[in-house]
């Protein structure tokens, strides 16, 4: 499928009107939507800001390709426009854009216009093509363009033997969605190896399936393995290769630097055994933190679930031998709420070891919370068992692989069966047996000391909290804090997670007042994002600071800091107590305490916002008219 029956002359804006990343992409959604090729306009738009959410497609370059495949596209379009003076897109290289080009692709169709949609990806990396598309008078000199480019290409593609290289490099690319960036990705690792005169294969794992797939012989041979990927890809194979792991923003603005890397063999060796000393840089770095937040991710489905179930139990009078407060206390205390320790232990467990860990996990994280070896212990060892189960589950079964390495062939098939799950099980079983009494009895005294806590002691750690929730809104600190609330919340203790989620709602917030108290400050991308920060902050959702924090770091990251920690000590000083382990403001009504509670509450919150909001006004500088 040729490019142009994609884009047409109905689907082309020459001149934007937007001055927004926002007004760019309601623009062209209203365009592809005037032309006949949506069923339904608003679940494209969800999906193309679903996309917007993950990273922006502004790759650079004045280029910006937002992109969705959904139901709501009737016929696979592609709608381009163009803005001379140029739009802030929040683009990767931090400058405006200037060619927009608007992928609409549809779900269950063959793959033909995927193929043609990533060759468009690929055109865009050619400076003089994107040229041609700047300085053209009428949609027909658009089109034109793309023609030429097509067949250009088409010639350039005849078969050819390529001489024996020195070295042999190969690569992986993939983005989220395998439209525009994993081709993007693939063009300019080819384009720059080429021009290094070094011989590459790029496989892409694109929206069609998997393209030029590296074959084991390859891969056997290969001196060096790039892998550009920003989602799960086949890594297996690669065990005992030199791997350099990236992301693929990476390959498409920084491939000489990875091909350089290439060639002088500095790479890791990858291991496919993830508690192998000589794993993989990146995994060296973050595979604990990984570990962990693949536990806590698919916990907290039972944690929130459960745990709003358990506050609107007692909002709605459990304490009077309500009936149905009663059953919400069930589902949510007795029966979401007991999984949560187990479900953290068995994706612990799994994401060290793969599927075989996950039941060994689960055994290991039930014991934690039901063995206890003293009368009256209550929930075990809680939180604390449950992190040391899923670890220890996690090595265990990948020791266990090993062992039973050497089986005959004969065998492969009852490992998964019967050998892993029978002495991974075993033995974590037996390990936590032994370990989760004196387990329990460390967590319930770390519990008894913290409730203990009180006046100096317990505004500081509220404090400390509140900052931790704003240092890295999101990553490994953010996420360190509000563990910790969720452990206390397991542990029958309701300040804590009171605390991190009134901390945690201050950044966004604050930085949402700022836009508003102080327009001068701010372009108008980032007033327009501090709408959204206002719903975000509310939501309870930290992240929504992350643009003002990428744009301006040594000035956002502080006021947003002292907001938190603000608040997180006023939160302890009221000493109020939540048993929701979400939801922010949508959730305040079940503050424990009655309107008085609630009230300080948001007292805490505000304040804290506040003095978030003053600080970025009086930090940032005035962009004066280039806002």
């Amino acid at each position: 499928m040729k490019i142009t029956e994609l884009l047409k002359k109905e689907t082309i804006i020459l001149d934007l009107e937007a001055g927004s990343k926002q007004e760019v992409l309601t623009e062209l959604i209203g365009q592809l939507d005037k032309a006949g090729n949506l069923n339904d306009k608003d679940a494209f738009t969800k999906g193309i800001l679903e996309r917007e959410s993950q990273s922006t497609t502004g790759i650079g370059e004045g280029i910006a390709i937002p992109h969705a495949k959904s139901n709501a596209v009737k016929n696979p379009a592609i709608a381009f426009g163009r803005s001379p003076d140029g739009i802030d897109y929040e683009s990767l290289d931090g400058q405006p854009a200037h060619l927009f080009f608007m992928i609409a692709a549809s779900e269950g169709a063959n793959n033909d216009h995927l193929e043609a949609l990533s060759r468009l990806s690929t055109f865009l990396m050619d400076e003089k093509f994107r040229k041609k598309i700047l300085d053209a008078t009428t949609k027909e000199e658009v089109l034109q363009a793309v023609t030429d480019k097509e067949a250009e290409v088409n010639a350039e593609e005849k078969p050819a033997e390529q001489a024996e290289a020195a070295q042999k490099i190969l690569a992986v690319t993939a983005c989220p969605t395998g439209i525009a960036h994993t081709y993007m990705a693939a063009e300019k690792l080819s384009e720059t190896a080429k021009e290094m005169g070094i011989s590459i294969k790029v496989e892409t794992n694109g929206s069609g399936g998997i393209k030029n797939r590296l074959t084991n012989k390859e891969i056997e041979e290969a001196d060096t393995i790039i892998v550009a990927a920003d989602t799960k890809v086949e890594m297996e194979r690669f065990d005992g290769k030199p791997v350099i792991e990236t992301g693929v923003g990476k390959a498409i603005h920084e491939a000489t630097d990875l091909l350089e890397r290439a060639v002088n063999n500095d790479a890791p060796i990858y291991h496919a055994e993830k508690s192998d000393s000589g794993s993989s840089e990146k995994e060296g770095r973050s595979g604990f933190y990984k570990h962990l937040m693949n536990g806590v991710s698919n916990m907290l489905p039972f944690v929130v679930g459960g745990g709003i179930l358990i506050a609107i139990s007692f909002f709605w009078g459990i304490e009077s031998d309500n009936e149905f407060a009663s059953m919400l206390n069930t589902i949510g205390g007795g029966k979401a709420f007991f999984l949560m320790v187990p479900v953290l232990a068995g994706f612990i467990a799994s994401s060290i070891a793969d599927r075989p860990g996950f039941a060994p996990g689960m055994v290991g994280g039930l014991i934690a919370v039901t063995v206890t070896g003293a009368e009256g212990a209550g929930g075990g060892s809680g939180f604390l068992g449950g992190l040391i189960a899923g670890f220890l589950a996690g090595y265990v079964t990948l020791l266990i692989k090993k062992a039973f390495a050497g089986l005959p062939e004969s065998l492969e098939g009852l490992k998964p069966v019967l050998f892993y799950p029978l002495f991974s099980i075993a033995i974590t079983g037996l390990i936590m047996m032994m370990i989760n009494p004196p387990l329990t009895k460390i967590y319930t005294g770390l519990s008894s000391f913290l409730e203990g806590m009180g006046g100096s002691n317990q505004i500081l750690l509220g404090l400390i909290l509140g900052a931790m929730m704003a240092f890295d809104m999101g990553g490994p600190v953010n996420k360190a804090a509000y563990t910790f609330g969720i452990a206390m919340l397991d542990a029958q203790n309701y300040t804590f997670i009171a605390t991190v989620m009134a901390a945690g709602m201050v950044p966004p917030l604050g930085m949402a007042l700022a836009t508003t108290l102080f327009k001068n400050r701010f372009t108008k991308t980032e007033r327009e994002a501090g709408k959204t920060a206002y719903a975000l902050g509310a939501s309870f959702i930290t992240e929504g600071v992350i643009p003002f924090a990428a744009a301006d770091p040594a000035r956002v990251i502080p006021s947003i800091m002292a907001g938190s920690a603000v608040t997180g000590a006023l939160t302890m000083m009221f000493d109020i107590a939540l048993r929701a382990p979400h939801g922010g403001l949508f959730v305040i009504g079940l503050v424990d305490g009655g309107v008085s509670k609630v009230l300080l509450y948001l007292v805490a919150i505000i304040i804290g916002t506040v003095v978030t909001a003053l600080l970025a006004g009086l930090l940032k500088k005035n962009v004066g008219k280039t806002a």
